[in-house]
């Protein structure tokens, strides 16, 4: 996952409240969604809406506008074909996420679906600095199709700065125990990260990193889904996401780590120290790596439910190892997890900041 800067650790405190609420309006059902999450870390309490959203059914056609969570794509690592809500996935803690502004028209058939989405309306015609990644305001539409055991789907999208995107995905439940799915997609222009002056071993004054917006990039999906009668899991996943960095532009990551560390005794140690941290920019990209190889294995006996998974960079043999346990009860569900992250010294996983991490949490519905 796009990896942060070390923060110290902390307990956080969260309330999540969700409702929804129906009325009649001249003969006509509103549906009122809502999604809201108020936390408390340290001193500082914070709130917002996840989701906040109106809609209505004409028909076989619903309508829906405001603020909703909206993932799409088969993947689980991975989803390339993610257009709308652009989730990052393999976080510590399933949590929901923010939703996105949007306009949302569906049509229902017996075996299909059609639907057309206009995310961040709100940034129609906004500079890039504000509507980057996954704030770009564009059309996304998903067509889908189930046809026996195999779900179909079809994917477009036109963004204000990113232009055109195709995609396509499929599940085939192959038997009692085994699903196979892939997912596809071809974007005509993409935000990405991008070095001023790659490698320069002198200091910048200014963040040499930025997002800018850069050529075509695939991106692909293979996985299966195993599982046992013993409620066993195995989770395998191959993906390529062509906007990630490339291996070029780590190369000169790595050479302008080294150059930093090994300054000459005449840099001010301030300037490097905050050269240092400049490098640590990209590590918040979705992938870092184009390549990924991913494999989870689950168990499941009664309330209990093991996890181990691994991602693996096979370009530099990075890796980072994630072990989970929960406990689901009636309402109180505990939730622990150790995340480490490693490699080799000229891998980037190896170098990065934070090397481990855990978390313990417990959560009560009422």
């Amino acid at each position: 996952p796009g990896i942060a800067p070390p923060t110290p650790s902390a307990w956080v405190g969260e309330a999540e409240w969700r409702h929804t609420a129906h009325a009649k309006l001249g003969g006509q059902t509103w549906t009122l969604g809502t999604d809201a999450l108020a936390w408390q870390q340290r001193h500082d309490s914070h709130g917002r809406f996840n989701e906040l959203h109106l809609g209505t059914e004409l028909g076989a056609w619903s309508l829906t506008a405001g603020k909703k969570v909206l993932g799409w794509d088969v993947g689980y690592g991975f989803r390339p074909n993610d257009m709308v809500q652009q989730e990052l996935r393999r976080t510590l803690l399933g949590n929901t996420p923010e939703g996105r502004p949007l306009l949302q028209a569906e049509h229902f058939g017996s075996n299909s679906a059609a639907t057309l989405v206009w995310v961040n309306p709100q940034h129609l015609n906004a500079p890039l600095a504000r509507t980057a990644g996954a704030q770009e305001s564009a059309l996304a539409g998903r067509w889908y199709q189930r046809d026996g055991a195999t779900d179909w789907y079809a994917f477009a999208r036109v963004g204000e700065h990113t232009r055109a995107s195709l995609g396509a995905a499929a599940a085939w439940v192959a038997g009692d125990e085994l699903e196979l799915h892939a997912s596809w997609r071809l974007q005509q222009r993409h935000d990405g990260w991008q070095q001023r002056a790659p490698g320069s071993p002198t200091l910048a004054s200014t963040n040499p990193w930025a997002i800018t917006t850069q050529g075509g990039a695939p991106q692909w999906l293979l996985g299966l889904n195993w599982t046992g009668a013993q409620q066993q899991g195995l989770l395998i996943e191959w993906w390529h996401d062509g906007a990630a960095p490339d291996n070029a532009t780590w190369d000169a990551w790595t050479t302008r780590n080294g150059a930093l560390r090994s300054a000459p005794a005449a840099w001010p140690a301030m300037a490097v120290a905050g050269n240092l941290a400049w490098q640590a920019t990209p590590l918040n990209g979705a992938n870092l790596r184009q390549d990924n190889l991913f494999v989870r294995a689950t168990w499941q006996p009664g309330a209990w439910l093991w996890s181990l998974d691994a991602l693996v960079h096979p370009a530099d043999r990075g890796r980072v190892v994630t072990a989970g346990l929960q406990w689901q009860g009636d309402r109180v569900r505990l939730n622990a997890s150790w995340r480490v992250q490693g490699g080799p010294a000229t891998s980037v996983l190896g170098q990065l900041p934070t090397r481990r991490s855990g978390l313990l949490a417990a959560t009560w519905a009422f």
